[in-house]
């Protein structure tokens, strides 16, 4: 299947040239995954809402604010008769909701992730929600303030966070939507009256006034197709995953990322790496992470990795010139999950650190493994088992 079959010409469209007031409101009234930017009718890039929400832009600046002309795009361009396996890796390496389609040199259309999931849903069947969530999410407590949720979403790179109560039950979720639609609302609110200007109360706001109640929630045991349909019903990003006899408990989280980067999964013998946020690479290539990974993983025989997700995150603090860069490693292996994060000056600093770390991590995983089998045999030997 290709996406000559997937990808649609209806599309929104702004110029360079619309104000930034005027795309939020596009998002709050039309919740499009993004939108098309032209210069003078030519394509100029692609924005999604959580750019315009991480934005510090004004509402009355244009949109050629967001779109710079040093900056790598971030939408890949998707050729019309691309492989769906291979455009799933492109959005997910992109960090990206949408792309542009291309016929040659033309503006065709855009392909989305529901489309790309709606398309292969059938084949879902053969994956469980277990082999793709990610465990140990971040979570926000009801009486957190909207800036916190916002520096959690920026950091993280993420789309949407469980609320948990005093106790640490699952009560809500809050989403990138959901701020951005209370973000526009208060700003409305603050342009007259005494309110003017009063954005430090509105970061204060507890989370549990915005959040979403009672949460939609799916198992590790359901198929990738089951919780799909439920993301596709009910427009959702993402899902809380919880233990199947108590829902109150949160075990991790499944996005629709999660299930386009198992679409990209191969049988071929070299490992399966996924890099998110690509554009942010200076000095390292695709081919050292994957070659660097290997290595790591090669020392340890009895570790089998199935997948290995790389991604990549942009702080503001720059040290002549080059900014602090956040990277995290995340291996899907046999035995369970193990990651390794690290921060550093620009890309190739940033994934040596997490790098090492990941591989201390690794080695302490087996070591605690290897402690666990030796109690299980000093166990069976004086029949305690």
């Amino acid at each position: 299947m290709n996406i000559a079959d997937i990808a649609t010409t209806e599309y929104i469209e702004v110029d360079v040239g619309t104000r930034m007031g005027k795309v939020r409101s596009t998002f709050e009234d039309g919740n499009p995954k993004g939108l098309i930017v032209t210069d003078d009718g030519e394509y100029a890039g692609v924005i999604s809402e959580r750019e315009v929400l991480q934005s510090h832009v004004e509402d009355d600046a244009k949109v050629a604010a967001l779109i710079k002309p040093s900056r790598n795009d971030p939408a890949p361009k998707v050729d019309r008769h691309e492989d769906v396996r291979e455009v799933a890796r492109m959005l997910v390496e992109g960090n990206t909701k949408v792309a542009p389609v291309f016929e040659g040199d033309n503006l065709w259309g855009v392909i989305t992730e529901d489309d790309l999931l709606t398309a292969v849903l059938e084949n879902l069947d053969a994956i469980t929600v277990g082999d793709i969530y990610t465990t140990e999410p971040i979570t926000l407590a009801e009486d957190d303030g909207v800036g916190k949720a916002i520096n959690h979403l920026r950091e993280h790179g993420i789309s949407r966070l469980p609320v948990v109560n005093e106790n640490g039950y699952l009560t809500g979720v809050v989403t990138t939507h959901d701020i951005a639609d209370f973000v526009i609302r208060e700003n409305e609110r603050m342009t007259t009256g005494d309110r003017v200007g009063d954005n430090q109360r509105m970061l204060d706001v507890p989370i549990y006034d915005i959040m979403n109640s009672p949460v939609v929630t799916t198992t590790a045991d359901k198929t990738a197709r089951e919780a799909v349909e439920t993301m596709l019903e009910d427009d959702y990003a993402g899902l809380v995953v919880t233990p199947t006899d108590d829902d109150r408990l949160i075990d991790g989280v499944v996005t629709k990322t999660d299930v386009l980067r198992a679409l990209t999964f191969t049988e071929e013998e070299h490992m399966d790496v996924q890099i998110t946020n690509i554009s942010l690479m200076d000095t390292i290539s695709r081919e050292s992470i994957v070659q660097s990974i290997e290595q790591v993983s090669d020392k340890y025989a009895d570790m089998q990795v199935h997948h290995a997700h790389v991604r990549f995150h942009e702080h503001k603090e720059k040290l002549r010139g080059t900014p602090l860069i956040q990277c995290q490693i995340r291996l899907r292996t046999n035995k369970s999950q193990v990651a390794g994060s690290g921060e550093g000056y620009g890309a190739e600093n940033a994934f040596r650190v997490a790098l090492d770390k990941l591989e201390r991590n690794v080695l302490e995983l087996k070591g605690v493994r290897s402690d666990e089998e030796y109690r299980g045999q000093l166990l069976r030997k004086l029949n305690e088992l």
